[in-house]
């Protein structure tokens, strides 16, 4: 197991700030994040404020402004990336639905997409292929989690009318971390637009996304930044800007004259924006970044996170009944593994179980396994409260 200095006093201390972990063992970071007392705490007072000052007022609105910039300016920093390449979102599907309709399709064009991507993506991408005749397609990454070049399986599906190809930076169901850098090589080199699905990287990978040269970048902020919520973002490459068209139009997203009648296009992000949102929920989410800030930097929180998926791994590995997916230690905090010679109704009946025990996990249907997803602020006693619980199932269903 690799070794790295851990702060597990800290870490205690730390955790105390989350008070959804007191009376739970929790396993689905991957589904949505407990939230920190500090970001809750933000909300309402942020809500009072604005109620304090008069909702639709001048001091008020000036106070959203500011606050709207904030959220931007630390997501940025968070990923790396200039604040002007943020638009601000509800979650992850309204990100990919904003680049996926705001490229000019035109009738005979391709859309790639992988084998492991969220059933929200790929309805959205068979209506596109129903509206324009587009024609939609997959490649085989699943086969690659263990075995094969997930690179050469992408260039090998583009063609040369391939438009868009849409990627999960981390799969969902199985934990796998695509190497997106040189996905985005060969797309550029066939000039394919790149939409990353960040669902599972924001909050769990170290990111630096004007380095990564992804063109649309779509993520949430109540997954592993355990945020809010309702609230996400779209990192657009600026280089791709003026080709993007808004999805979504509103006053947010507009300049407009003397007369209030619309001019043109915001010069940013916010050209992607619409208008009233839960501006409340922005200033918990900065709250819930500075939070995990405190405490380490992405790397150091990646490197946690690591430390623990892979010692969940390991003890899943040491269970006669058990098979993990990946046969080596995971490069994510996603550890998927399956009951062996059990049906699918074991798994839920396992999840179901170990939710009766305070122990929350999830299943995933395709492929058929329970998916266990760790923090840094995971303990290794919570980790062994999980084997434990999985070793008591299995002496019942004996």
């Amino acid at each position: 197991m690799t070794s790295i200095s851990t702060t597990q006093p800290t870490l205690h201390h730390h955790r105390q700030q989350f008070p959804a972990l007191a009376n739970k063992t929790y396993f689905n970071y991957g589904g949505q994040g407990p939230m920190s007392q500090g970001a809750m705490d933000a909300i309402s007072q942020a809500e009072a404020y604005i109620q304090h000052n008069g909702p639709f007022g001048n001091e008020a609105y000036a106070w959203i402004s500011q606050e709207k910039q904030a959220l931007r300016e630390a997501i940025a920093s968070e990923l790396q990336a200039p604040p002007e390449t943020i638009t601000l979102t509800e979650d992850v599907t309204v990100g990919c639905n904003i680049a996926m309709w705001g490229i000019e399709w035109r009738s005979g064009d391709h859309l790639l997409l992988s084998d492991c991507e969220h059933p929200g993506v790929i309805a959205a991408s068979e209506e596109i292929a129903r509206r324009f005749a587009v024609e939609v397609t997959t490649c085989p990454l699943k086969a690659t989690l263990n075995a094969g070049d997930p690179v050469t399986v992408v260039a090998q599906h583009l063609r040369p009318n391939t438009r868009l190809v849409i990627l999960s930076h981390v799969f969902w169901n199985t934990g796998q971390v695509l190497p997106l850098d040189e996905i985005v090589e060969v797309c550029k080199e066939n000039n394919s637009f790149v939409l990353v699905d960040a669902a599972q990287s924001v909050g769990l990978l170290p990111l630096n996304l004007s380095e990564l040269g992804a063109d649309f970048y779509a993520f949430t902020g109540h997954k592993w930044l355990c945020g809010p919520a309702g609230v996400g973002g779209l990192y657009v490459r600026p280089e791709v800007r003026e080709s993007l068209h808004p999805t979504f139009i509103g006053l947010r997203g507009i300049t407009v004259d003397s007369q209030s009648q619309p001019v043109d296009w915001q010069p940013d992000g916010r050209r992607y924006e619409v208008s009233t949102s839960a501006y409340p929920l922005y200033v918990g989410f900065k709250e819930a970044i500075a939070i995990h800030q405190q405490w380490g930097t992405p790397q150091e929180r990646y490197q946690q996170i690591c430390h623990n998926a892979e010692y969940l791994w390991r003890q899943l590995a040491r269970l006669s009944n058990v098979q993990c997916l990946q046969t080596s230690p995971p490069a994510s905090g996603i550890v998927s593994f399956q009951l062996t010679q059990q049906q699918s109704r074991e798994h839920y009946k396992l999840v179901q179980f170990l939710e009766s025990q305070r122990i929350f996990t999830r299943t995933i249907a395709d492929p058929n396994c329970i998916r266990a997803t760790v923090h840094y602020l995971t303990l290794e006693s919570e980790i062994d409260q999980l084997i434990e619980g999985i070793q008591r199932f299995s002496k019942f269903s004996d």
